[in-house]
């Protein structure tokens, strides 16, 4: 059966529905006891009951969004894309960075982990 993810993902073109979907595994992948919502109308991830991630499609980019924290902790390698507070825009023109992605889900679930542990 199809999830609120799954649904969200289906309603952009495939090339689109290719880069959420890698963006999706990342983040489960390097987070294995994540829970995944809708939230703010886009793909929302928690560990520990608290945010850890969001994504979105746009017309021209994908949004990710890291919390403040995220951003701070990778600024040089982001300082590239356009950003707002706690969100950065990979433009579908460019390639996108996966291996970036994945070292800031990973500074997230550790940094959830330590919140929880406190």
């Amino acid at each position: 059966m199809k999830n609120e993810i799954d649904k969200y993902i289906e309603q952009f073109p495939e090339g689109v529905q290719d880069i959420l979907q890698k963006i999706r595994m990342i983040i489960k992948n390097n987070a294995p006891e994540v829970v995944e919502i809708i939230a703010y109308g886009m793909p929302a991830y928690k560990t520990n009951k608290k945010p850890l991630v969001y994504f979105a499609a746009f017309k021209n980019h994908i949004g990710f969004y890291a919390t403040p924290t995220g951003h701070i902790e990778f600024k040089n390698e982001l300082s590239k894309y356009k950003q707002g507070k706690g969100s950065v825009q990979f433009p579908l023109d460019q390639p996108i960075p996966y291996e970036l992605i994945e070292r800031i889900v990973k500074f997230r679930v550790t940094e959830n982990n330590i919140k929880t542990k406190k």
